[in-house]
């Protein structure tokens, strides 16, 4: 999982000088800006599953956030919206059925290769 970093940094300049500090923006900002787009998300996403469980449900989670949130998620895929709290919680156990409506309604579907 990604850290969380700073939003402002110190810095020196090249020749040894008075340090001088720069903003910065959260990644959380550019991921969803990215994410907005679906083929950058379904890279995300496969990213994600090859870590494992915990992490796709945390990617998936990014993604709805970045395209409309939980409620728009729920409208979109005919789910309410405590189950999707529920399936993208770390004790969440998502069926098929679930995965396969909130990603439809992000306009993403799930496809398999041969390893």
């Amino acid at each position: 999982m990604l850290a969380t970093p700073k939003e402002v940094v110190a810095f020196r300049t090249q020749d040894g000088g008075v340090p001088f500090e720069m903003k910065t923006v959260s990644y959380k900002k550019i991921l969803r800006e990215k994410l907005h787009d679906p083929e950058t998300a379904a890279e995300y996403l496969t990213a994600c599953y090859e870590e494992g469980a915990e992490v796709f449900l945390l990617g998936l989670r990014d993604v709805v956030e970045a395209q409309g949130g939980v409620a728009r998620a729920a409208e979109l895929s005919k789910l309410n919206r405590e189950s999707l709290y529920r399936l993208f919680s770390r004790d969440g156990n998502p069926r098929l059925s679930s995965l396969s409506s909130v990603l439809s309604a992000l306009g993403l579907k799930m496809t398999f290769e041969a390893a």
